[in-house]
Order: C-alpha cells, then structure tokens, then sequence
C-alpha cells in the first residue's frame, strides 16, 4: 500500500473542512467498488501467467502466483468450519468422496476448489499434456517418488513443474480439508488431456530381486501401471457459490 504524499494532504486542507469532507467521501466509495479480492487477484495474475498449452510459467510468474496463495485464507472463499462439506450429517461407510466446485475455467487455466472429508483419497492420477505426454505406453513405467508429507493448513503453496520429470500424484484426507487446485493448461477431453489413474507396484517386482533404489535426494523408485477409474475416485461437482471474479477486468 503505498503512503500519500504530504503536499497532496497539505493541498487538501487548504480545500476548507466542508469541500474536504464530501470530496473525501466520493473518494472512498469508488475506492471500496473498485478494491479488488484477493480472489480477483488471483484470477487476473492467472491470466497474465499462464499462455495455454505448450506453455511454461515463468520462475518469477510462478513466485507472483504463489505470494498471492500463501495469503489467501478459507475466510476469503467464504469457507468455515461449519461449512456441510466438512461436517457430513450421515456417517459414511467405506472411502467418502470428494466434492468439487469450479470457480473458473478457460483455455489457459482453471481454478477448482476440492473438499475431502476425513479418510477421502484423490487416486494417483495424471496430468497429461500438462506436465506428461500425452502419447505414453500402457506397460508399466518406472517413477521416482519426489515427495511423501503431510500438509497442514495453513500452509505454503505447493508447485509442481512439468520440467521436473512429470507430475502424477495422489491426496489422502487425514481430516476434512478443502485444496485450491490452480491448474494451467487445464483438464480437456477434447485436447486430449483427460486423467488417467495409476496403480503402484513394488519396485522389486521388475528388478532381478533387488530391495529398491534410492536416489541422491532419498526418494525412491516404484513402477506405475495404469489402471481403470479407481472405485475410491467418486467424485460429484456442485455449483460454485463463493465470491465471484470479474472477467471483465482483464
């Protein structure tokens, strides 16, 4: 936010208490209309950010989109507690699903919200044409785990690049929780980028025996297979109910 200059206070001043007072009022009213969310920042940087398929975000793009995230709370979604997605009425037997909503998507990006309630698993899955290819052969292929943590709000964003080996990764609920999914290109079955799931199998299953590999960062080798839709990957889209963005003010 940046601080008024000091003669532009002095000037006016000098207008007299009444004239400052009205003019003073006219100012703020167009200020609070044109104050934009912090969802609306998001969604305009979003549109200077990502280029469409083909495309990778620059570093410092990425590091504007994820100042914009680290900031955002619940509140600004108009999402609480006591949100029903969170407090499920009747006991669910079995693996619960997970529940969507889109807040916008175009050609370039999308931005879903994800709500897991406790024990709900978002399968291991894909991104082809976005972070894989988008031609890939059905036998199994051999995948480095990157990352394996737990994440608890509130938290830094986390990003995943599609020059960093490829980008197949699966959610588990610990307790009810809700992921902003910022996602760019997005998911297209007419371009071909439709998600395919995953199964892990051992790495000693196609290795002469061996007890696994680790790499230098400690992560370790397994061999994916892709499988059918998972049983556990119900998934329902509702109708999106928070803040809206202006499109307009791109």
């Amino acid at each position: 936010m940046l601080e008024p200059r000091r003669e532009s206070a002095a000037r006016v001043h000098k207008a007299g208490y009444a004239k400052r007072s009205t003019k003073k009022k006219k100012i703020c009213r167009r200020a609070k209309k044109r104050a934009p969310t912090i969802l609306q920042d998001l969604y305009v940087s979003c549109t200077e950010v990502f280029k469409g398929p083909g495309t990778v975000p620059l570093h410092h793009d990425v590091k504007r989109l994820c100042y914009i995230l680290d900031n955002m709370k619940p509140e600004d979604l108009w999402l609480s507690g006591e949100h029903p997605f969170f407090n499920p009425r009747a006991e669910v037997t079995g693996t619960p699903g997970v529940t969507y909503t889109v807040i916008h998507k175009c050609d370039n990006f999308s931005l879903f919200i994800f709500f897991l309630p406790a024990t709900a698993v978002i399968p291991l899955h894909n991104h082809p044409g976005m972070t894989t290819s988008l031609t890939l052969p059905a036998r199994p292929r051999l995948a480095n785990r990157r990352a394996d943590s737990i994440l608890t709000a509130p938290c830094n964003t986390s990003v995943l690049y599609p020059t960093t080996g490829g980008n197949i990764h699966q959610f588990t609920a610990i307790t009810p929780c809700a992921v902003l999914d910022v996602l760019g290109p997005p998911y297209s079955d007419e371009d071909g980028r439709d998600c395919s799931y995953y199964k892990e199998l051992p790495y000693t299953s196609f290795s002469n025996g061996e007890t696994g590999l680790k790499n230098e960062e400690g992560g370790c080798h397994a061999w994916l297979e892709e499988i059918m839709v998972p049983e556990n990957s119900l998934m329902t889209g509702v109708e999106y109910s928070g803040p809206q963005v202006d499109k307009r003010s791109r």
